[in-house]
């Protein structure tokens, strides 16, 4: 009985000393998220007054997201649109998140393409959503 307590708790441990060395290893080799937007923005060949403008932000609000290492993947994704540049290949979350949308085949129903179809389509499953959601309401105040 105590062979597999110990075993469990060995077990255990290494489960947990393999997250942690895990998280230390992802922790350790995170990526610059600033440093890449800018190397893929000054490769673009596009000004920063006329990327800036499309942005509707500052020049020192482009160089604060240069130096940012967490910059949020919203902006990142914007700016790529502008310049043309896709950053799945640069940035390990965008990569990871590809990979996952080719395994669940959501690329060839067009909900990831990143091009106007899909902001319309989400758009237009969100308010069937809040539509469908806004009856119910109604439903159970009417009762």
């Amino acid at each position: 009985m105590g062979y597999k307590f110990n075993s469990f708790i060995l077990q255990n441990n290494i489960l947990k000393g393999y997250f942690y060395s895990h998280q230390i290893f992802e922790f350790c080799h995170m990526q610059h998220k600033g440093e890449i937007l800018e190397k893929a923005v000054r490769e673009s060949g596009i000004p920063l007054t006329k990327l800036t403008k499309k942005l509707s932000r500052s020049r020192r609000w482009i160089y604060n997201a240069f130096e940012n290492p967490n910059l949020s993947i919203d902006y990142i994704l914007e700016i790529g649109k502008i310049i043309h540049h896709d950053f799945s290949e640069d940035i390990v979350e965008l990569k990871r998140y590809r990979n996952f949308a080719a395994i669940t085949n959501l690329e060839e129903s067009g909900s990831i393409t990143g091009d106007t179809q899909s902001v319309d389509y989400w758009k237009n499953k969100y308010l069937r959503m809040l539509e469908k959601y806004n009856e119910l309401l109604e439903a159970k105040i009417a009762k």
